[in-house]
């Protein structure tokens, strides 16, 4: 297919609790490579203390093109478009899967992180922009869609009974819907 795809997981309550490769990442990233498209999730560094100019740092090391594919979760979301804002860069789809921008916790990584203005040129550089969030999602994590929505527009997308996307909240490895908006 040409594309290329790159997953940025959320960033812990606490170091103990590193979501890295975990929830449906793995399967996600199984299902893609089963159908040649190549994908990563890189382990972002510290993501209980995320630090924008460190996940950059990171992020850059991946190929990103117009074929590219962006998929965030939770404060990943916050990092990728915060990067599309900085960075101009065009890509094919971005994809934000229980966003997060408003901070709830008292964390200064966290409040610094997503303490920045999107950049409504965003979708000039974007040429398709989904929402996933879940019906049972924490007030935040709604108010925080319709931040996003509201700065970038794109298609929400409402399941039941999901939460916030993670294993606990699913009780599956499976997001068979992620993997629809992806290939089609």
């Amino acid at each position: 297919m040409g594309k290329n795809c790159i997953i940025i997981h959320g960033s812990p309550d606490n170091s103990k609790d590193d979501t890295y490769d975990k929830h449906w990442m793995p399967w996600i990233k199984k299902e893609l490579e089963l159908r040649d498209i190549k994908t990563v999730v890189p382990r972002m560094p510290e993501p209980s203390k995320p630090v924008y100019e460190i996940y950059k740092k990171e992020f850059e090391k991946n190929l990103i093109d117009e074929d590219t594919i962006l998929i965030g979760h939770s404060r990943g979301c916050a990092f990728l478009v915060r990067w599309l804002g900085d960075s101009k860069q065009k890509v094919k789809k971005l994809i934000l899967v229980a966003p997060y921008k408003v901070v709830v916790e008292k964390n200064k990584f966290k409040e610094e992180f997503s303490n920045f203005k999107i950049d409504k040129s965003i979708k000039e550089c974007v040429q398709e922009i989904v929402i996933f969030t879940s019906d049972n999602e924490e007030v935040a994590g709604k108010e925080s869609v319709n931040i996003y929505h509201k700065a970038l527009g794109g298609k929400i997308i409402e399941l039941k009974g999901r939460g916030h996307y993670t294993f606990g909240d699913m009780g599956t490895e499976e997001f068979p819907e992620l993997l629809n908006e992806i290939i089609k």
